[in-house]
C-alpha cells in the first residue's frame, strides 16, 4: 500500500473566504503514485472547513450570505463562547460546512461528479491554518 501525507498552509486575507484547492490536491495524488484508493482532505482548525461543491462565484456569495444570516459575526455579544475571542460564529459555520472530505481515486485521478471541486472554507481568517491531505491506496 502507498501512503502520502502532506499539510497545506493557508493565511486568508478575509475573515470568511473559500479557496479552491483542487489542483493542489490533484498534484498530491499524482505525487503519491496511488492509482486506486482514497484521498482524505481535513481542516485542522475548528474554525475552518473542507467541502466539495461547484466553483461558481455566485454560489459562493450565496453561501457567505446564508451563513451570515444564520450565524452572523455581529453582534459578538450574542454568543456565550466569545470570552476573550470573537469567533463563535466561525465555530458554528464550520459545523455547517463540515470538517473533511474523502474522495475516491480511480485510475490515478480524483473521482469527481460533474462540477465538483474541493474547497478550503475559512470562517475566522487572517491567521495561519493548515489542512491535512492523506492519500492511501495501491
Amino acid at each position: 500500500m502507498k501512503v502520502l501525507t502532506k499539510e497545506l498552509w493557508f493565511t486568508t486575507r478575509e475573515r470568511l473566504e473559500f479557496v479552491d484547492i483542487t489542483d493542489t490536491v490533484e498534484d498530491l495524488v499524482d505525487e503519491s503514485g496511488v492509482a486506486e484508493g482514497l484521498c482524505l482532505v481535513n481542516a485542522m482548525h475548528i474554525t475552518a472547513s473542507v467541502f466539495v461543491n461547484d466553483a461558481e462565484s455566485g454560489l459562493h456569495a450565496d453561501f457567505a450570505d446564508w451563513l451570515e444570516r444564520h450565524a452572523p459575526h455581529e453582534p459578538v455579544s450574542a454568543y456565550r463562547h466569545n470570552v476573550g475571542e470573537d469567533n463563535a460564529d466561525a465555530h458554528i459555520k464550520r459545523q455547517i460546512f463540515g470538517r473533511e472530505v474523502v474522495v475516491a481515486i480511480t485510475g490515478g485521478k480524483l473521482h469527481f461528479g460533474p462540477w465538483e471541486r474541493i474547497f478550503y472554507g475559512e470562517f475566522d481568517g487572517r491567521r495561519r491554518k493548515r489542512v491535512l491531505v492523506k492519500i492511501i491506496g495501491e
